[in-house]
């Protein structure tokens, strides 16, 4: 049983590994969205920076361990068979919750995740002893209720308290700079400076490093005593520090942001490492004790000795922080979880992803009405000043930037300052949770949610939001499953659910790799975006329009080949995977037209209203194609499922050279979307017509054909008849793609030497 138990340790150590990957691809990333969204540096000079924060708030992780050791259940009335339970079903639970939401692309939090698996497991396990011999304990005996409540709230107010900060402190920095603030720093940015680094001494140095396990009573006491004169004298150092570089023109603000940067990424390792080692370490504290004085019954020997304080030897620290940075700088799924914060927060409109909901509209449409109302009663030359600080258009981001350095700044001090708090206080706030609500808040307070995407930003929070929550309910009842299936099964339930583990977190980064697609022309499109020229604007956007319509005619025509295919082979599988893809296809043409349509804005006005018809026509038809595929599938799959006859050998003949010809035109189209050949794209819509009459006759033929009685299945016949008309819209749908096309290109020189 030891040799099991021995076993047990080394796996959650191994997994430990793999939550450090897989929570820092989630959590990490928060430390550097500001600084990434912002274009405050390279990013390999950001990741560096951000390394060595992480290093040095390593070292601060020490008191948070007691979270995992005693600071959700009372160890002293569990036996050390009860705790292995607990904590291999937790990280076996948190493994698999964190992969599964980053595959997603969903910010989670690692800290709830924790809480609520070390909650669920030990809520259960505390229910079977009651149950069990020790029915005289209670439920407050058994679980630390007080101290696990105040974590809980602790964790869920911090939702609202950094996003109403973060509105707060972002209007009045606003109010102070503006969106035009390179011309007004002038003795400003000394002061904004100064600040900005005192507050960094005050809460990463004075709450960290006074807790630091090598700083003497002595110490942390002058600390206590002089905590006021040493603020002053940083604010004034700092102040000054900040005034001189920008005399020598130094941009302070992106030292500002990269020390909140370095700042937060101290205040992450302090407050959520223990998130991710907390439990394989108190395991192995528990191991440790139960060896050295269990006598062999990990049934009945209780864990007191986890009430003692965690004494986490540094070098366990420092290979957690390498695994973390090593992780962060080659996640993809990492930068995969950053653009949902950065997307949702970004000042230009772009490419929205999520969609819009019923609740999103109501909140948008109160809030209008509010604004309204204030409007209404806020005096004119209150709202001009207003209006003039927070001009948008006037904004100075750097050249790709979502947002500009002045909120990027204010997120990471702001975010660092609370989990900092929180981690003085030995409260585990979910970084997460707080990085991400600043963020909402200043984008609020910036304007960043305007009318047209604020439906959509909302959206998008509320799902963050309830993803959170969702987390919350799923870690509790998946910890609590596993930790009573363990607890009753004994060692082969443990060594299934490890095995079990392993492949669930093998197939999930199979998948997660086999699905990741490079974004679509998403270089194009934020260059397209941030291009001043409105000519090369809509040079590139034709570009952009056409790279996009060749790639979705190569996946139509790829569907309809792998659809037809598969219905003559009665082969369900591959049917089922198409209507799948042509689902997703859909998702991805309403995504394309979105940011197509944010692009066309940014055209000459008279170009955009003459070429936005042919544009919506273009797109319209795309969408129509895909319908017709669609309907094709959809037909043929339930003729397959049902395991009714397959297509005749008389209807195959007949079929392969219509399909033939169709693949065809798909193929000469795509060459054609990129030249814009206006002689030739005359050509094949004649070509389509003949196709469509094709089409035409053979479906007379078969309605003749029936008519006449003809014996034969009328199931597939009527199948076959539904593959043929919508193959006939679908060149319908073509004709139209590429009279949009020859229309949008009409004035390229390549499209008036065709014509000629």
């Amino acid at each position: 049983m030891d040799i099991l138990f021995l076993g047990i340790i080394i796996f959650l150590f191994v997994l430990a590994v793999f939550d450090l990957s897989v929570g820092v691809s989630n959590d990490a990333v928060n430390f550097l969205n500001s600084a990434i969204g912002a274009k405050a540096a390279k990013f390999k000079t950001i990741i560096i920076i951000a390394s060595v924060g992480v290093f040095a708030g390593a070292a601060m992780s020490n008191g948070m361990m007691d979270i995992a050791r005693h600071g959700i259940f009372r160890p002293e009335h569990f036996s050390f068979y009860d705790l292995i339970c607990i904590f291999m079903a937790v990280i076996v639970t948190d493994i698999i919750l964190l992969d599964i939401f980053n595959s997603l692309g969903m910010p989670t939090s690692t800290t709830v995740s924790m809480v609520f698996e070390l909650l669920g497991a030990a809520f259960v396990i505390a229910l079977i002893k009651m149950w069990g011999d020790d029915s005289a304990l209670s439920l407050m005996d058994l679980l630390n209720t007080e101290k696990a409540l105040s974590v809980i709230l602790g964790i869920f107010l911090s939702v609202a308290i950094a996003f109403v900060f973060g509105t707060i402190v972002q209007f009045i920095t606003r109010a102070i700079f503006s969106f035009e603030y390179k011309s007004r720093l002038k003795w400003k940015i000394g002061i904004y400076g100064g600040l900005a680094t005192t507050a960094i001494i005050y809460f990463m140095l004075l709450k960290g490093v006074k807790d630091m396990s090598w700083m003497t009573p002595e110490a942390r006491q002058y600390i206590n005593d002089h905590t006021a004169a040493i603020l002053g004298c940083s604010f004034v150092a700092c102040t000054l520090i900040m005034q001189l570089l920008h005399a020598l023109k130094v941009n302070v603000l992106k030292v500002v942001v990269l020390i909140g940067t370095f700042s937060l990424a101290m205040a992450f390792a302090g407050n959520d490492l223990v998130n991710f080692i907390g439990v394989p370490l108190s395991g192995f504290a528990s191991y440790q004790d139960y060896m050295a004085n269990g006598s062999g019954n990990p049934y009945d020997y209780t864990m007191g000795a986890l009430n003692g304080p965690a004494d986490t030897p540094l070098y366990f620290l420092i290979g957690a922080g390498v695994i973390m940075v090593v992780s962060l700088a080659t996640s993809k799924k990492a930068q995969n979880v950053s653009k949902t914060e950065i997307g949702l927060g970004s000042q230009n409109g772009g490419d929205e992803m999520f969609g819009s909901s019923r609740i999103a509209r109501r909140i948008v449409r109160t809030s209008i009405s509010i604004h309204s109302w204030a409007q209404r009663h806020i005096p004119r030359k209150v709202r001009m000043w207003i209006d003039r600080r927070f001009d948008t258009t006037r904004t100075q981001a750097e050249q790709g930037a979502s947002f500009d350095l002045i909120r990027g700044s204010v997120n990471l001090m702001l975010a660092g300052m609370l989990i900092a708090a929180g981690t003085s206080m030995k409260l585990p706030l979910s970084t997460t949770f707080v990085t991400f609500m600043v963020a909402m808040g200043t984008s609020l307070s910036d304007r960043a949610w305007s009318r047209e995407s604020a439906v959509f930003r909302i959206t998008g929070v509320i799902s963050v939001i309830g993803g959170w929550f969702i987390t919350a309910a799923v870690a509790f009842i998946g910890a609590a499953i596993i930790a009573a299936l363990m607890h009753w099964g004994g060692a082969p339930v443990m060594i299934l659910v490890a095995i079990v583990a392993i492949a669930l977190i093998i197939r999930s980064n199979l998948r997660f790799k086999a699905k990741k697609q490079e974004d679509r022309g998403d270089a194009m499109f934020q260059a397209i975006l941030s291009s001043d020229d409105k000519e090369q604007t809509w040079d590139l956007l034709k570009i952009y329009i056409a790279t996009q319509q060749k790639h979705f005619l190569q996946f139509a025509s790829t569907t309809y080949t792998d659809i037809t295919d598969a219905f003559i082979r009665d082969d369900v599988k591959h049917l089922g995977r198409a209507d799948r893809a042509l689902y997703k296809e859909k998702e991805l043409l309403k995504n394309e037209r979105r940011k197509e349509t944010l692009c066309l804005r940014r055209v000459d006005a008279d170009t955009a209203i003459e070429k936005s018809a042919w544009f919506h026509l273009a797109n319209n038809s795309c969408m129509s194609m895909n319908y017709n595929l669609r309907r094709i599938t959809e037909v043929c799959k339930e003729h397959v499922e049902n395991n009714f006859r397959p297509l005749p050998e008389s209807y195959r003949e007949t079929f392969l050279p219509i399909r033939d010809s169709i693949i065809n035109a798909l193929a000469q189209a795509q060459i054609l979307v990129e030249n814009g050949d206006v002689k030739a794209i005359i050509s094949l819509r004649k070509e389509c017509d003949l196709i469509k009459d094709t089409i035409s006759r053979e479906c007379h033929g078969i309605y003749d054909h029936l008519r006449n009685g003809a014996t034969g299945n009328l199931t597939v016949a009527y199948v076959y008849l539904n593959t043929l008309q919508e193959s006939q819209e679908m060149m319908s749908g073509l004709r139209k793609l590429l009279r949009a096309t020859s229309k949008l290109r009409s004035n390229d020189p390549v499209a008036r030497v065709g014509a000629a």
